[in-house]
């Protein structure tokens, strides 16, 4: 038995993200199958068939944009099946002319998916971590010390591994190729030189995993989760204001997180959580 950390990113690009955010979801191997059968149902029962369809990836950037709720506000609740019936037709035809009820299904469809999908992820075990850059952007560079967000990524789900002593698998998804190779070269120099590293590559197994996000839910499913830390949760540090219409899925996220204790080095019992900001 072991865990896969299916990690993305938000708030790289730099345009309209306050904070940088490195999440991650894990999940036991065991569960990885449903969860992404049950991801697949959810999409057939909100949208009629896979949203991919035409190549489009599920992200939280298009399902959760402002644009989105403001067409989802422009009708009334619509009903599953007719928010079904109304979706397919928008995204089964890439030429089909939408109206204001089509538009609004699909925003409504999006919505409910997203809750649904964090349904699916407590339903499933999953276990929700995010480092939270205060002094966003950083991008991956060539200096050859891994990156704080991903040392403290790595940290917490080493404690979480360690409750059950299984091994951890982590799961990327593909930068370019020059940044996959500086991001496992840093991960390699981590993991072996540095003594904290070495412990825990005992779990947490230093050989990475590059996946086109595309054509991995976990990754899909970690996407969602760091655009709704950037936009909707605020931790005391965090000063910029929150969208207000993210809130629930914030608290359905914070849900998701892992909290334990471990000693010090002076021995005191420290708290921790699997969501914290970092300065």
């Amino acid at each position: 038995m072991s865990y896969l950390l299916f990690i993305d990113e938000s708030g790289t690009d730099a345009k309209s993200s306050n904070y940088e955010i490195l999440a991650g979801i894990a999940v036991q191997d065991k569960n990885v199958w449903p969860l992404v059968k049950d991801f697949i149902d959810l999409e057939f029962e909100l949208f009629g068939l896979r949203y991919d369809h035409w190549g489009t990836e599920v992200k939280g950037s298009k399902f959760l944009k402002r644009k989105v709720f403001r067409h989802a506000s422009q009708e009334p609740e619509l009903s599953v099946n007719e928010r079904r019936l109304l979706s397919v037709e928008l995204l089964a035809d890439p030429d089909f002319k939408a109206t204001q009820r089509h538009l609004a299904a699909l925003a409504q469809s999006k919505l409910a998916f997203v809750k649904q999908t964090l349904a699916l992820c407590k339903k499933h075990e999953c276990k929700v971590f995010a480092a939270i850059n205060l002094n966003a952007p950083r991008t991956i560079n060539r200096i050859t010390m891994l990156r704080k967000d991903y040392v403290y990524l790595f940290e917490r789900f080493y404690y979480y591994l360690s409750k059950s002593q299984r091994q951890g698998v982590v799961v990327f998804d593909e930068l370019d190729i020059s940044k996959s190779l500086i991001l496992k070269q840093q991960m390699s120099a981590y993991f072996i030189k540095s003594g904290k590293g070495r412990k825990r590559s005992n779990l947490v197994i230093p050989e990475c995993l590059f996946v086109h996000s595309d054509l991995t839910t976990g990754v899909q499913i970690a996407d969602i989760i760091a655009y709704i830390i950037n936009f909707g949760l605020r931790l005391k540090p965090m000063q910029k204001p929150a969208r207000e219409e993210l809130k629930e899925y914030a608290e359905m996220v914070m849900k998701l997180r892992y909290k334990t204790t471990v000693k010090g080095e002076d021995g005191l019992t420290i708290p921790i959580s699997s969501v914290q900001t970092l300065y």
